[in-house]
C-alpha cells in the first residue's frame, strides 16, 4: 500500500495505490490481484475487491471500476444516477461522496487527483496510448468545463514502469516522433533499431503543458519491484501465461 502525502493531507479523502500482497489469488496472480479480466479464478479476484472495499471504506458495489481500453474517454458521475461500473473509459471524474473510483495498471502509469475547492476527485490510467491520444488533455478539458480551476487540482502519479525497462520498437517511436518532433527528448536510442521510453516524464510533462502545478510522484518501478507489483512486460520477459493487476482507488467522504 503507497499513498501521496499530498492527498493524505485531506480528512474527507481516502485514497490507496496499492500493491500485489494481502489478497488471496495464487501462483503467478499472487496474491491482491484485482483484474477481473485476467486469467485468474473469477471468485478469487471478487474476494480481493471486497478486501480493497473493506480497506478503502465502502461497500462492494460503491467501488467502481472501468472497462480500460487504452482510449482517450473520460467518464464523469456528476450524480448517483449517472454511477456505473465498468463503463468502456481509461478516465473517471466524480463528484459523489462514498463512492471509490479505482484504475487497474500492470506497468502503465495510475494517476490519482482531487479538487479540494469544488470536492471533486478522479483517476487516470495512463499507458502509452492514452497518453497518444490525449488521455491527460481530456481530462483536464473536462474538469474546466464542470468549473474546477488548474491551480486547485492535486495529481498523485503512482509506481509504473522506469523508461531503463521500457523497450520500444522503431514504430512505436515514429508515432510519437510524427505527433511532436519535441517527443524525442522521451527516447533514448538502443542498438537494433530499439529504444527505452520514459512514459512517466511524458506524463508529468504532459500535466505541465497543461498548467498543472501541483504534482507528486510515487517514484517506484513496477517491473523490477516483483514483490509489490505486477508487471505486464515483466510476464512476457519471464513467458508467463498472463498476468495480474494492482488497483489504485479514491473516495470523497
Amino acid at each position: 500500500m503507497f499513498f501521496s502525502k499530498k492527498l493524505s493531507k485531506f480528512s474527507n479523502l481516502k485514497h490507496c495505490f496499492f500493491s500485489r500482497k494481502n489478497g488471496v489469488s495464487n501462483g503467478i496472480y499472487k496474491s491482491l490481484n484485482c483484474g477481473i479480466g485476467s486469467k485468474d479464478a473469477k471468485e478469487n479476484v471478487l474476494k480481493n475487491l471486497e478486501i480493497i472495499s473493506k480497506n478503502i471504506g465502502c461497500s462492494n458495489e460503491s467501488l467502481i471500476t472501468l472497462n480500460q481500453i487504452h482510449s482517450n474517454k473520460v467518464i464523469y458521475f456528476e450524480n448517483k444516477n449517472s454511477i456505473k461500473n465498468k463503463l468502456p473509459a481509461d478516465a473517471i471524474i466524480n463528484q459523489c461522496k462514498n463512492i471509490a473510483i479505482g484504475i487497474l495498471t500492470a506497468d502503465c502509469v495510475p494517476i490519482l487527483f482531487y479538487d479540494p475547492k469544488k470536492k471533486i476527485s478522479g483517476c487516470v490510467h495512463s499507458g502509452w496510448k492514452g497518453c497518444l491520444t490525449g488521455i491527460l488533455k481530456k481530462t483536464i478539458n473536462k474538469l474546466i468545463e464542470i468549473d474546477c480551476r488548474i491551480e486547485d487540482l492535486i495529481f498523485a502519479i503512482g509506481p509504473c514502469i522506469k523508461k531503463e525497462n521500457y523497450e520500444v520498437g522503431d514504430e512505436f517511436y515514429k508515432k510519437f516522433i510524427y505527433q511532436d518532433k519535441k517527443n524525442e527528448f522521451f527516447f533514448e536510442k538502443k542498438i537494433n533499431n530499439k529504444f527505452v521510453f520514459d512514459l512517466r516524464r511524458f506524463v508529468n510533462k504532459e500535466l505541465s503543458n497543461l498548467n498543472v502545478k501541483n504534482i507528486e510522484n510515487i517514484e517506484m518501478n513496477t517491473f523490477t519491484d516483483e514483490e509489490n507489483f505486477f508487471s505486464y512486460r515483466r510476464s512476457i520477459k519471464k513467458k508467463e501465461s498472463n498476468y495480474g493487476r494492482c488497483i489504485s482507488v479514491i473516495l470523497m467522504t
